[in-house]
């Protein structure tokens, strides 16, 4: 007797827990979403290069999940970076080491792996069904807002994959929040990851120098501590390093109603060493031309210096120098949840058991960014979507196997 599967959500952990079911005998699969077409932001995030994973050790890549690494660590072990490669690689897409680490495609573009993808589910017999909402249960029935009314569906086991809280254009709302709650199922606030951070700019220094970039500092918020470069906007600032340490610094507002950026300027100098230039007579040269010519501090890193510190500092060389090598950057809030890359909080691991199956709703399964796990971008994102989308499909075949259903 045929079962009936029903997947809500067609992103990367959706459609992933799909094609392991889709293996299993007299199973039919169906993959509903509200928007138009599945993988829009799985699309998204590759517009710049698609990153699926990272080469760096399993015990590292492991860290990345931070507080909810032993609950990944898991699904990681089944489906991991090598996996993730593997898989890809069996759906004619190559893919690369980049100099970062960071696993890409041959041809950098998600597109081609979509299609790909796609073609494999629907040879598997998957059904997709867009422009449906999920609008939680009627009478155990999974009901459906669609463009024709609303509609109630039968399923024998179900995966929710509907995402996080950011991007809510792309489907990612976090509409699905209440509908859990109201069921007694634990869920963590979602907030804001891999975002930025609003800064009490003067108005002279957001206009000046809004959308230029910091290049070449290392920043640290308490133990963490990473080099790169990030971007000024209008009302803070942005970028792959602020991403790096976003998880920090929102909890640290959280915490304590404050946080802070800690910036070295001159990443190969050292104090001594600036503090010996900087006490070099400065002559007819102005301050930006002493910064220039004896610590290489010009332009948007110039500027930092004189927005946050007062003019006693400035003007003497020892804590000139200690504030190029340890300038605080104060931020005041996250930047809106629905500009983040992605969200923190979700279902709690709490209420699931080790096949990702809710312990209050037996056969109700979940995967993917609404689960309540945090991790930087660099493949850590779509890396743990894909496990647990992977680690949900056989929790569900487990289950109907379990309940004789297949």
């Amino acid at each position: 007797m045929t079962k009936r599967v029903v997947i809500i959500g067609g992103g990367p952990a959706g459609l992933m827990a799909a094609e392991v079911i889709a293996a299993a005998e007299n199973v039919a699969v169906a993959v509903f979403d509200t928007m138009p077409s599945v993988g829009r932001k799985f699309l998204m995030a590759g517009k710049g290069g698609m990153n699926i994973t990272h080469s760096e050790p399993l015990v590292d890549f492991v860290r990345r999940y931070g507080q909810r690494s032993a609950q990944i660590a898991p699904l990681l072990d089944v489906f991991g970076p090598t996996q993730l490669r593997d898989w890809s690689r069996g759906l004619g897409i190559e893919t690369f080491v980049g100099t970062s680490g960071r696993v890409f495609p041959i041809e950098m573009k998600a597109a081609p792996l979509l299609r790909a993808w796609l073609h494999r589910l629907r040879s598997q017999g998957v059904h997709f069904h867009v422009r449906h909402r999920w609008l939680g249960w009627k009478d155990g029935r999974l009901r459906f807002a669609t463009p024709t009314g609303d509609i109630d569906i039968e399923a024998d086991a179900v995966v929710l994959a509907l995402g996080g809280g950011s991007w809510a254009k792309l489907g990612s709302d976090g509409a699905w929040v209440p509908l859990l709650l109201e069921h007694g199922v634990q869920v963590a606030p979602l907030k804001p990851s891999n975002c930025g951070f609003d800064v009490a700019w003067s108005a002279y220094f957001s206009e000046r120098f809004a959308g230029e970039p910091v290049k070449a500092v290392i920043a640290s918020v308490g133990a963490q501590r990473q080099q790169g470069e990030f971007n000024i906007t209008a009302t803070g600032i942005e970028g792959g390093l602020i991403y790096a340490l976003s998880a920090a610094l929102r909890d640290g507002l959280e915490r304590d109603g404050r946080a802070a950026l800690t910036l070295d300027l001159a990443p190969g100098r050292s104090l001594e060493k600036l503090t010996l230039e900087l006490s070099r007579p400065r002559g007819r040269d102005t301050l930006a031309s002493h910064l220039r010519r004896r610590a290489g501090i010009e332009g948007v890193k110039a500027a930092l210096l004189r927005e946050f510190c007062p003019t006693e500092t400035l003007n003497a060389a020892a804590s000139l120098a200690a504030a190029i090598k340890a300038l605080p950057l104060p931020v005041v809030a996250t930047r809106p949840i629905d500009e983040a890359i992605s969200t923190a909080g979700g279902v709690a691991f709490e209420a699931l058991d080790e096949r990702l199956m809710l312990r209050a709703h037996p056969g109700v399964f979940c995967a993917g960014e609404m689960l309540d796990w945090d991790a930087p971008t660099g493949g850590y994102l779509l890396t743990a979507c894909l496990s647990s989308g992977h680690a949900a499909g056989l929790g569900v075949r487990h289950w109907l196997d379990g309940q004789g259903l297949t």
